[in-house]
């Protein structure tokens, strides 16, 4: 949420954050697009590295994180994702939307949100 209140749309931020990165992309073509994948794996390590560091399972470094730096690093997850799919489709919020819709009927059924 914005200090003003009234939270960003998450869809203009995704532009705005694809934008930003095709502006500047040292590696383009299907390579950048395989590479802005791979980001993805790149998060989701970040999240298990928090986790951990939560947890203090790594005996070296003992407690190294906080729950709240293991909700930052899935946000990023979330984001990488929605820029990522912003990279394959300029329809993002359509694809997600359906696939949501999809995921959400195959998993609640009848019970699902109206």
């Amino acid at each position: 949420m914005s200090d003003h209140g009234t939270p960003p749309d998450i869809w203009t931020s995704v532009e705005a954050l694809w934008d930003w990165l095709e502006k500047d992309q040292p590696v383009t073509g299907r390579e950048g697009l395989l590479l802005r994948m791979l980001k993805l794996s790149e998060e989701v390590g970040e999240v298990s590295e928090a986790v951990i560091g939560a947890v203090g399972q790594n005996p070296r470094k003992g407690v190294s994180h906080t729950w709240e730096d293991v909700q930052g690093e899935l946000c990023d997850v979330v984001i990488t994702a929605l820029v990522a799919l912003r990279t394959l489709t300029p329809d993002t919020r359509e694809v997600f939307q359906r696939h949501l819709e999809r995921v959400t009927a195959r998993s609640l059924g009848s019970a699902r949100p109206t």
